[in-house]
């Protein structure tokens, strides 16, 4: 319902620890590795649909032959393109002779991607250029192969400013600005370091240098590269990287915002963003999987040694509940409970809203993804109900009749299938976006359902940011069924403040939370709150990011929640709307009840888990009031 959030991006890293031919022989197919990174990444197909990327490293190969193969894709099925590239090679093979689709041997001679190293990653371009050199796995070579560098993420950093400067401190001179570029440049300067330092110190031993170069790639001591790339480092990470040689790793941010895990066999170690993707791939169960520690790298060596290491000392633990709420797939068994849950705990709050009147309320859902805190919300009327019921009978006593008793447990929460998104027609409203009286149609709504002038509408959305589609065409269609009232509830909270970890809300101005307060206060004659807030911005532009106070809080703390609720339903509800409009958000401390171990709450609560987001949150309110368009980071 609310405007979708983009969210950048879902990593998936597979290491195969048998000879490819071992494979063959077991599952029947040279191409095991592949078919199960393209499983992986189908699976998080959610996680990012602007552009994906796969990158695959040959171990043990002869000088002169091709080790790294890399493919990345913009097209508008990225995943379906870079899959369709890769297999046309063996499509050729298999038209000249299908016997050589067995034989390991030649196809890692010949062909890409038959490697035993696979990185993938699949995009949502926030922000920038949504251009193929946007696309992860980036790439750094060289000819030594210990020194070649395939890095993709998740990931947003706060400090790119500063980072960039350390890089040019160093004597580097980057092609850009931006996050990825400098985390691969940082890592590959301190990768050079540690190969010319292993270098001078094995030469002198009387080494031939393709001696030195094996025994670079047997020393190379990754968690020490680590630690020195990432300890200035100020945002939220999962960050996997690939060697030449064949060691890899996945690297998480100490607070850990965003996500990763992992599983590892005699067979395989793969990492990506969620669990039951992992669970799906390999026909594992959730306990089977571990989280990847934050603050911790997984390294995975060449020989096939898997470790888990310290990196960065972790921080108090901040994990992203947008990833619970909304981004991860809702078949994850953790996942899929707190989102009842979540819906379940908006209960007494939908109860006042509709004055406790079950039998002219209907209930459902906009959009697909609130489908199970729908059942949580219905969970908990039915609670709410059966302890009625059990009241009503009890009062009643022996002299029930049997119609009573009937009236009585026949009572239930009215569910219905209120809107059925009309996908083709969305796709052609939006190649013209001044086509608004089209908006209102991009749904089919179920006429009948609901009673005319007389029945409560209630739908459950996760979250609500912009409002924009709210406004221009949910309600509007939904006003169609001529409710007597609509009440929207978002599971999440009112989202506040900007996020700068990974998630699309940069700008101050996206949040109708935001313009709700800002409204409030210029009611009320208090402009002034305003005003002292940016001063206190301004006066913090030059401090260092450690110093600086989010001020913004301050534009909230007049009002409660509820005031701010009121005043969002007045801006999001059409002029022209019959039924009365109220919106209901979760609160943060049911959010924590419901996700107690993902408390990272900073785009609802202003609480962010690094320095640089207090930096961000003061600049994009800057920004909002000197009327610059721009994101704050």
């Amino acid at each position: 319902m609310s405007d979708p959030i983009q969210h950048e991006c879902g990593i998936a890293l597979l290491r195969l620890k048998k000879p490819l031919q071992y494979y063959l022989d077991k599952y029947g197919t040279a191409f095991y590795g592949l078919n199960k990174l393209h499983l992986l990444m189908e699976k998080q197909h959610n996680r990012g649909q602007d552009g994906a990327g796969v990158a695959n490293i040959k171990l043990d190969m002869d000088p002169g032959d091709r080790y790294i193969s890399r493919y990345r894709s913009i097209d508008s099925k990225p995943l379906q393109d870079i899959f369709d590239h890769i297999n046309s090679r063996f499509r050729e093979i298999e038209k000249e002779n299908p016997e050589l689709l067995k034989n390991v041997d030649f196809l890692k001679k010949n062909a890409g991607f038959t490697g035993e190293l696979f990185l993938g990653h699949l995009r949502y371009g926030t922000f920038g250029r949504n251009s193929i050199e946007s696309c992860h796995p980036f790439l750094r070579q060289n000819n030594w192969i210990t020194r070649n560098l395939v890095v993709a993420g998740n990931f947003n950093l706060t400090n790119v400013d500063e980072l960039f400067d350390v890089l040019v401190g160093l004597g580097q001179h980057p092609k850009e600005k931006s996050d990825t570029v400098t985390v691969l440049e940082k890592i590959g300067h301190f990768l050079d370091v540690e190969n010319e330092e292993l270098y001078a110190q094995l030469k002198p031993q009387g080494y031939s240098k393709p001696e030195i170069y094996a025994k670079i790639a047997e020393k190379i001591d990754i968690e020490k590269i680590l630690k020195k790339a990432s300890g200035d480092w100020d945002g939220g990470y999962a960050m996997a990287g690939l060697f030449g040689h064949g060691d890899a790793f996945v690297l998480r941010d100490p607070s850990g915002i965003r996500p990763a895990y992992w599983y590892e066999d005699d067979e395989v170690c793969v990492v990506a963003s969620e669990r039951p993707v992992i669970q799906t791939a390999f026909n594992l169960k959730s306990e089977q999987i571990r989280e990847l520690t934050p603050g911790h790298a997984l390294i995975v060596r060449k020989n096939g040694n898997v470790k888990e290491t310290l990196i960065n000392e972790p921080k108090e633990a901040l994990k992203c509940s947008f990833e619970r709420i909304y981004f991860s797939r809702g078949n994850d068994i953790d996942i899929y409970n707190e989102r009842k849950l979540l819906g379940n705990y908006v209960v007494p709050q939908i109860l006042d809203a509709i004055d406790h009147d079950l039998d002219n309320s209907v209930f459902s859902f906009i959009p697909n993804t609130a489908e199970v805190s729908f059942y949580g919300m219905i969970k908990g009327l039915e609670d709410y109900l059966n302890d009625r019921k059990f009241k009503a009978i009890k009062d009643l006593g022996k002299n029930i009749t049997d119609e009573q008793l009937q009236e009585i447990i026949y009572q239930r929460a009215r569910i219905e299938k209120i809107a059925i998104k009309d996908a083709k027609l969305r796709t052609f409203i939006t190649q013209d976006d001044s086509r608004n009286d089209l908006v209102a149609h991009v749904y089919d709504i179920t006429y009948g359902s609901v009673k005319r002038n007389k029945d409560n509408l209630v739908i459950i959305d996760d979250s609500i940011v912009r409002g924009t589609t709210l406004k221009q065409s949910i309600l509007k269609i939904l006003d169609r069924l001529d409710p007597k009232k609509i009440v929207v509830v978002s599971s999440a909270p009112q989202i506040r403040f900007p996020d700068c970890y990974g998630i699309d809300m940069a700008k101050m101005g996206d949040f109708i939370a935001f313009e709700a307060a800002i409204s409030l206060l210029e009611e009320r004659g208090m402009k002034d709150v305003i005003k002292s807030v940016y001063n206190k911005c301004k006066e913090q532009v030059d401090l260092p990011k450690e110093q600086i106070k989010n001020y913004v809080k301050e534009i909230y703390t007049p009002f409660t929640n509820e005031e701010v609720s009121a005043k969002i339903a007045e801006l999001l509800t059409p002029d022209d709307l019959n039924a009365k409009v109220e919106i209901i958000y979760q609160t943060v401390e049911n959010l924590h009840k419901s996700c107690p171990n993902n408390l990272g709450d900073w785009y609802f609560t202003g609480n962010y888990p690094t320095p640089g987001g207090n930096k961000v949150v003061n600049k994009a309110f800057i920004n909002w009031m000197e009327g610059k368009n721009e994101r704050a980071y």
